[in-house]
């Protein structure tokens, strides 16, 4: 099978967490002797972005890290579909993409392209902005790929019930796992981005105070921190070491105790039951993790088990607290959550799944005149 996927940026992960997610689907789905191309425009905002970060050796992270994967860049203005779509039997569109290109992909669809088309979804506009949503015309597409059961019943609700499938995403065993030989651990990390401050109360409540009060040094990893994050983290002790280039992710858990989950608000809100990718992959590494209260109704994880849950900032400082002193409690955790991934939500199982709904739905294909 050939699949193409257009996404925002497959060669950047600066501010783009499906780019992590992609990147390990696509890998899987070569290993299962499928052929994959990934589409991304020139010009990007996050591979812009990264390159004003971190230069040619941000983007070098990548080649090294997934030799298999090669991004292919088309002009913006001028998409030449006929070439980017041939031979193309699956085609996964992202919703990090412009309007109009995701409606000229799917008049392809409508006018007798032979593949099936589907619509990616890994973000809460569905709920916060829909109308930014729907004015996607997705009248051409075979389904969609909702990254929870809470967004996809947001699609039934638009007319989309029985082509909208529920499309966790994962963690890249390939790349993500527990470090070969121990090496020493110390303070708490956190691997995120400040946003647009859509859980910064939250951030000072369940993680800034509770390392400090802790006693844990605390390292923070990611990019968009105006001055007013700055100078918080500042007060709180906190050190903020910039940009990480998601495949070394895994050599930063491994010098840390502990991580933390602090899910935006959205996810608590309106989309509950849905993590994000860093927590998929933080447990895949071994790390430790202590998590503010969410939602898993979806009963992804076992809560207790493979993380623990703080119902507020003095739990968080109490259970970091716990964690770094119980080397039992650390190894318990550490084993747990990462049979749990193991077992459930790696890149391999997604591309199972996501040939599961190609099988469902082929029907709708082979129907369609030659």
């Amino acid at each position: 099978m050939q699949v193409v996927a257009f996404t925002h940026s497959l060669s950047s992960c600066w501010n783009h967490g499906n780019a992590h997610f992609l990147r390990g689907v696509l890998r899987e789905l070569q290993a299962m002797g499928h052929a994959v191309r990934a589409w991304e425009p020139e010009g990007s905002w996050s591979r812009q972005n990264l390159l004003a970060d971190g230069g040619e050796a941000g983007l070098a992270v990548f080649a090294a890290h997934y030799p298999e994967l090669q991004a292919r860049f088309y002009p913006p203005d001028a998409p030449d579909l006929d070439a980017m779509l041939d031979g193309a039997d699956l085609v996964l569109v992202h919703e990090w993409n412009p309007p109009a290109l995701v409606a000229a992909i799917g008049r392809r669809r409508a006018q007798g392209g032979r593949f099936l088309l589907l619509f990616h979804d890994t973000h809460h506009r569905a709920v916060s902005d829909p109308a930014a949503i729907r004015h996607f015309d997705l009248s051409g597409y075979d389904g969609v790929l909702a990254f929870g059961a809470t967004l996809a019943r947001v699609y039934e609700n638009w007319g989309w019930s029985g082509r909208v499938f529920v499309w966790h995403e994962a963690a890249d065993l390939r790349r993500f796992a527990p470090p070969a030989d121990p090496v020493p651990r110390d303070g708490a990390v956190w691997i995120g981005n400040w946003g647009d401050g859509e859980r910064s109360a939250e951030l000072e409540e369940f993680l800034l105070r509770p390392t400090k009060a802790a006693g844990l040094k605390l390292d923070i990893h990611g990019v968009r921190y105006p001055d007013e994050a700055r100078t918080l983290l500042a007060r709180h002790g906190a050190t903020l070491r910039g940009w990480l280039p998601n495949p070394l992710a895994p050599e930063v858990f491994a010098r840390h105790l502990v991580t933390v989950h602090v899910p935006r608000r959205y996810y608590v809100t309106l989309l509950p039951g849905i993590p994000t990718i860093r927590v998929f992959e933080a447990l895949a590494c071994g790390i430790p993790l202590v998590s503010a209260p969410w939602d898993d109704a979806e009963e992804l994880f076992r809560p207790g088990l493979d993380f623990l849950v703080a119902r507020n900032g003095t739990e968080m400082t109490a259970r970091l607290r716990a964690v770094a002193h119980d080397p039992s409690l650390r190894e318990s955790l550490s084993r747990h959550g990462l049979d749990t991934i193991r077992a459930r939500h790696s890149c391999a199982h997604r591309a199972r799944e996501l040939l599961a709904i190609v099988h469902a739905l082929q029907p709708a294909l082979d129907k369609m005149p030659a």
